[in-house]
């Protein structure tokens, strides 16, 4: 079956939720997705198989010139198939669109092929303070 890509697409937050849970390994919550992802993003991509949500990512923003990938998250039976990277550049895409010049992301060590070789973004110096 055919998966789209959707900026800004509609979703249930239950299944956004179990998405995440799955995605990230913790068990799903309650989390009200719409309202933080309508405060607090610039928009989020989501990947759909028929009906079904397989894939989502956040794009945050300053509300300037940058954005910032979160929460890349392709469903288990999804994977490898191109989906997360069809994400990211459907966030870039709708970046770019907005006026932003940048998209940031940062990632664990493991992910470092994903970002570098299948979605093209390149290395920079970047400083973190766990809070």
């Amino acid at each position: 079956m055919t998966i789209s890509h959707v900026w800004r697409g509609d979703f249930d937050d239950a299944a956004l939720d179990e998405l995440h849970a799955e995605g990230f390994g913790h068990q799903p919550g309650r989390t009200a997705w719409r309202a933080r992802l309508e405060r607090h993003s610039l928009g989020w991509v989501c990947a759909y198989e028929g009906d079904r949500l397989v894939g989502f990512v956040n794009v945050i923003w300053d509300g300037g010139a940058h954005a910032f990938v979160l929460d890349t998250v392709v469903a288990p039976g999804s994977r490898s198939r191109g989906v997360g990277a069809a994400l990211v550049e459907a966030a870039a895409e709708g970046s770019r669109a907005a006026g932003c010049e940048w998209l940031h992301v940062d990632f664990e060590e493991h992910l470092r092929p994903f970002y570098f070789d299948a979605c093209g973004f390149r290395e920079t110096a970047a400083g973190l303070i766990a809070l």
